[in-house]
C-alpha cells in the first residue's frame, strides 16, 4: 500500500517535556488522518524534526522511499525556516503543508505560557510558508481543525493526486500505428511527454496485436463470450462478430499485462490484417482502468489512465469521451465516439449490437450500446502548446438525453455547458481544446486543479464563473509568460 509521511516541525528551545508532548499530539493527529484515509493510503507519522540534519534526513528518506507517494508537513511549534531549506531542496515527493492544531478550542480558564509555547502553529506554520514560497515549491495548503469533515476531505483529495502522480510516473502507452494523418490536436511531444510526466509512449505494427490475437483459443473466447451474456444483454445474430471482439479484448488485455502498460491507442487508418476495428474489446479494457485514446490520441489515452487512477476510491465514472454533435435547441452536447464510450458510464443495461462502421473498411464490429448516467462530472484534455503542455478542464452537468436515439448504434452521453452553452464552447476553443476528452463523475474541479499545480501543468479551467472577456487576458497572459521563460 502507498504511504504518505506526515512530519511535524518544532525545535529544541522549548525543553523535553514540550517536545514529548509534540510527539504525543503529532502521533495523534496523523493516526486520525491514517484511520480516515486507510481505504487509500496509509499515513506513515515520523518522530518531530527539530533540526536540519534531522529534516534532511526524514526528507530524503521520503524521496528515496519507493512506496512514499507525499509529505505532510505541520508546525506543531515555531520552526526557525532556514532549517528546513536543504531538505525541502532535496524532496521530490508532492507536498502538503497542513495548516492545524491539536486543539479545536482554546482553553479559555486555564491558558498561559505553556500552552502557547507548545501550540504555535498559528505563526510556526507562517515561518514555514515563507520558506516553501521563497523557494518557489507549489504545494497544497489546507487550514482548519484536523478533525473537520471538510479538512479530511482536502488531504482525501492531496492523496488521490499524489497516487495518481506516482501512477504516472511509471505509466506505459502504446500506440498502435501512429497519429492519425493530418490531424494536429492528437498529436503531440512524446519525449516531453515522459521527461514532465513519466509516460512511456512507445510506436507498436498493429501486427503484434494480430499475431496475438491468432494465438486465442477457442475456449478462451467461449468462457469470454459467457461473461459477456452474464453482463450484458445480446441484442445481435451476428455471434462471430462478438467473438472477434473477445479475440481482441484476450490478446489486448495479454500484450498490456506483458509489457506493463497501462494505456493504448489505436487508428481506423491503420487495421492491417484486423476484422474489425476494437469496439467492445476497448470499450471493456476502459471500464477495467485500462486508458484509451483514438486515433493516436496519446495524451487522452495517458490522462484517462491517470485519472482513472485518481478516482479509484471514488464513486462515478472515468473515461474516454468525445463532443460528437450538439442540441442548439436545448443547448446540450452529444458526447460519443465511434465505438469506445466505457459501459462505466452506463445507466442503462448495456447491449451487445453489431452495425457496419461505415469508415476504415473492414467488417461490422460488435459495441456495447446504452444511454449514459446523470450527475456532475468534468471533461478533461490536454493539448501541447509547443513550449507547454496544457490541461484545459470544464465543468459540466450529464444529463438525461430529451427522447430516445433507437438508431444511433453507439453509446452516447449528453451534458450541459457551464456557465451556460455558448460561453463554456467558446471558453473551451479559444484554450485551445481538443474534441477528445476524458470525463469524469468521480472526480471534480479540485482534483483537476491539484494536479495540475503540483504537476506544473498550465491548467484553464472553465466553470460557473468563467467570463469569456476575463479569459481571453489570462490566454493573453499565460501565453505572454510561456514566452519569457
Amino acid at each position: 500500500m502507498k504511504k504518505i509521511y506526515f512530519i511535524t516541525g518544532s525545535q529544541d528551545l522549548y525543553g523535553e517535556e514540550t517536545l514529548k508532548q509534540v510527539a504525543v499530539n503529532s502521533k495523534s493527529i496523523a493516526d486520525y488522518i491514517g484511520e480516515e484515509l486507510k481505504d487509500i493510503v496509509v499515513i506513515e507519522w515520523k518522530p518531530a524534526v527539530c533540526s536540519s540534519e534531522e529534516i534532511i534526513q526524514v526528507l530524503q528518506g521520503a524521496s528515496e522511499d519507493a512506496d512514499c507517494i507525499g509529505v505532510i508537513t505541520w508546525m506543531h511549534t515555531f520552526s526557525p525556516a532556514k532549517m528546513w531549506i536543504k531538505g525541502l531542496q532535496l524532496l521530490t515527493k508532492p507536498l502538503l503543508h497542513l495548516h492545524t492544531q491539536a486543539n479545536e478550542r482554546l482553553p479559555y480558564d486555564t491558558i498561559d505560557m505553556d500552552f502557547m509555547n507548545l501550540n504555535q502553529s498559528a505563526h510556526g506554520d507562517r515561518e514555514y510558508g515563507f520558506i516553501n514560497t521563497r523557494l518557489g515549491i507549489s504545494r497544497e495548503v489546507v487550514v482548519g481543525y484536523y478533525k473537520n469533515p471538510k479538512v479530511i476531505d482536502n488531504i482525501r483529495n492531496f492523496a488521490e493526486v499524489t497516487r495518481a502522480i506516482a501512477f504516472s510516473k511509471g505509466l506505459r502507452v502504446a500506440m498502435f500505428g501512429n497519429n492519425m494523418r493530418e490531424v494536429a490536436v492528437t498529436d503531440g511531444d512524446r519525449v516531453e511527454s515522459q521527461i514532465k510526466y513519466g509516460w512511456e509512449v512507445n510506436y507498436y505494427a498493429i501486427g503484434d496485436l494480430v499475431e496475438l490475437i491468432s494465438q486465442v483459443t477457442d475456449k478462451e473466447v467461449e468462457e469470454k463470450i459467457k461473461e459477456y451474456r452474464s453482463i450484458y444483454e445480446i441484442a445481435t445474430d451476428d455471434i462471430a462478430a462478438v467473438e472477434e471482439q473477445a479475440k481482441y479484448e484476450i490478446a489486448l488485455d495479454r500484450f498490456l499485462t506483458e509489457r506493463g502498460t497501462g494505456a493504448y491507442t489505436d487508428t481506423f487508418q491503420d487495421l492491417y490484417n484486423l476484422k474489425q476495428l476494437p469496439g467492445l474489446a476497448s470499450q471493456r479494457l476502459m471500464a477495467k482502468g485500462i486508458g484509451f485514446g483514438a486515433e493516436g490520441d496519446y495524451k487522452t489515452a495517458a490522462l484517462n489512465a491517470v485519472l482513472f487512477e485518481m478516482a479509484k476510491h471514488r464513486q462515478g465514472a472515468t473515461g474516454f469521451m468525445e463532443d460528437y454533435t450538439y442540441d442548439f435547441a436545448d443547448e446540450l452536447v452529444l458526447g460519443a465516439h465511434m465505438l469506445e464510450i466505457s459501459p462505466a458510464f452506463a445507466a442503462t443495461k448495456p447491449k451487445v449490437e453489431v452495425h457496419p462502421l461505415g469508415i476504415g473498411d473492414r467488417e461490422p464490429p460488435a459495441r456495447l450500446v446504452f444511454d449514459g448516467v446523470q450527475g456532475n462530472g468534468v471533461a478533461v484534455c490536454m493539448t501541447d502548446m509547443g513550449n507547454r503542455f496544457r490541461l484545459i478542464a470544464a465543468e459540466i452537468e450529464l444529463v438525461k438525453q430529451p427522447k430516445p436515439m433507437p438508431n444511433l448504434p453507439v453509446a452516447r452521453v449528453m451534458w450541459k455547458l457551464k456557465p451556460d452553452f455558448e460561453t463554456g464552447a467558446k471558453a473551451w476553443i479559444y484554450a485551445g481544446g481538443g474534441h477528445h476528452t476524458v470525463v469524469s463523475t468521480a472526480l471534480n474541479m479540485d482534483h483537476i486543479r491539484l494536479f495540475a499545480k503540483l504537476t506544473g501543468t498550465e491548467l484553464i479551467a472553465i466553470d460557473k464563473n468563467t467570463d469569456i472577456m476575463t479569459l481571453q487576458d489570462e490566454l493573453e497572459m499565460k501565453n505572454l509568460l510561456a514566452r519569457l521563460r
